[in-house]
């Protein structure tokens, strides 16, 4: 079974069946799976570059996140009871997968 390219799918405003709907859902879904890999990577790479495991957890960076996070989806339309949920279980999930990484190669 082939994948459909996110470009080849409808748009969601010219969306007229729920098949439509799910073909954009799926092809979206691939693609953030994708972009969230590569966001873990950089946990890796925080885990190996940070000096001490008692800076892994940053409370500081965490609000930063979130901040230009919801910044950014006000600026593209993703209401704000979306994004900063989702953000903040992601950056959580991210901590304890550096925290991991760490504690594996150390």
């Amino acid at each position: 079974m082939t994948s459909t390219l996110l470009s080849d799918v409808t748009p969601p405003e010219s969306c007229l069946t729920m098949a439509e709907v799910r073909e954009g859902v799926d092809a979206l879904d691939r693609e953030l799976v994708a972009l969230i890999a590569r966001r873990a990577r950089y946990m890796e790479a925080a885990a190996r570059i940070k000096p001490s495991r008692d800076v892994v957890r940053d409370e500081w960076r965490i609000e930063d996140v979130i901040s230009k996070v919801t910044a950014e989806a006000g600026r593209v339309g993703l209401p704000r009871a979306i994004a900063e949920p989702v953000w903040r279980e992601l950056v959580e999930r991210s901590i304890a997968y550096e925290f991991e990484i760490w504690d594996r190669t150390r």
